[in-house]
């Protein structure tokens, strides 16, 4: 009986330091503080409490357009749910490339202007797109480099926002 005790408890102590290893290895989003091209000013931290999608995109870049369609469907099916889309666009000319690509894509999210300085922020990832899926704490979910689609996005927010 007291071995059986003494298995049991080494065990629950085992269980219990995976559960708080793996934990541990939640990734804390960075903050950022970016505008928009009407001058609001969007923070990360704003959104704590929401499932967060940041995509790094380009208006060049063919993949990075061929997600927004998807991207806006699945945003406005779980917005009222507690699902946001931050559009961090990478274009080199700026706002004069992306506020008309933001008009003709029918974008409805926030869109932000991103630099050097975010990118390695979210660790100098060097492909696009790239989108970061962050939990309601403000940890970083998942990590998609390269075309995200509808139904693992759809999959991810759904499992989130539970």
């Amino acid at each position: 009986m007291k071995r059986s005790l003494s298995i049991l408890f080494v065990l629950t102590v085992f269980i219990v330091s995976i559960s708080a290893a793996q934990t541990s290895k939640k990734t804390k989003a960075p903050n950022f503080s970016l505008q928009t091209k009407d001058g609001e000013t969007i923070e990360l931290e704003n959104f704590r409490g929401k499932v967060v999608l940041i995509n790094f995109w380009a208006t060049w870049c063919p993949p990075c357009r061929a997600e927004i369609p998807d991207f806006i469907e699945v945003y406005n099916s779980y917005k009222s749910k507690g699902f946001e889309i931050i559009g961090i666009a990478l274009d080199g000319e700026g706002w004069a490339k992306v506020t008309p690509f933001i008009k003709e894509a029918k974008i409805k999210y926030p869109v932000v202007l991103g630099s050097e300085n975010i990118v390695l922020q979210y660790g100098g990832f060097n492909s696009i797109p790239t989108s970061f899926i962050i939990d309601k704490e403000g940890y970083v979910a998942g990590v998609q480099s390269g075309y995200l689609s509808k139904e693992a996005l759809t999959k991810k927010v759904k499992a989130l926002l539970k």
